[in-house]
């Protein structure tokens, strides 16, 4: 049996289904030691992935390391991972092209790590 009582609802995601892709939500914390995805926070807006990136946030320099990062976390190309929204805030959704359901599996496994 989960530890989850029968009453709580499912456990929400940092992600959802877009239109041929997967929208990912992530919050990102800028000019860091190290470029890592750390795990899963909540957010005013919902679950969201932790990101971390050496890179400042000028000129869109952290965004671009954040689509890098989340590419090279996914196993993704780089172009297939784009801003959705979130330009000037901390919190971002990016959109990750591709097939909808092993976009959400790769997701999935990568959150199951992160979690162990």
């Amino acid at each position: 049996m989960s530890g989850r009582s029968a009453s709580q609802p499912p456990a929400r995601k940092a992600w959802r289904h877009g239109s041929a892709c997967v929208i990912a939500h992530f919050r990102l914390t800028p000019k860091s030691s190290k470029e890592a995805i750390d795990g899963v926070v909540e957010t005013p807006d919902g679950p969201a992935f932790q990101a971390r990136v050496r890179a400042l946030p000028e000129d869109g320099a952290a965004n671009r390391a954040l689509e890098e990062l989340v590419a090279r976390w996914l196993g993704v190309a780089k172009s297939s991972v784009s801003l959705a929204s979130g330009g000037k805030s901390r919190l971002k959704f990016l959109r990750i092209s591709g097939d909808p359901d092993a976009l959400e599996r790769r997701l999935q496994e990568r959150t199951d790590e992160l979690r162990k």
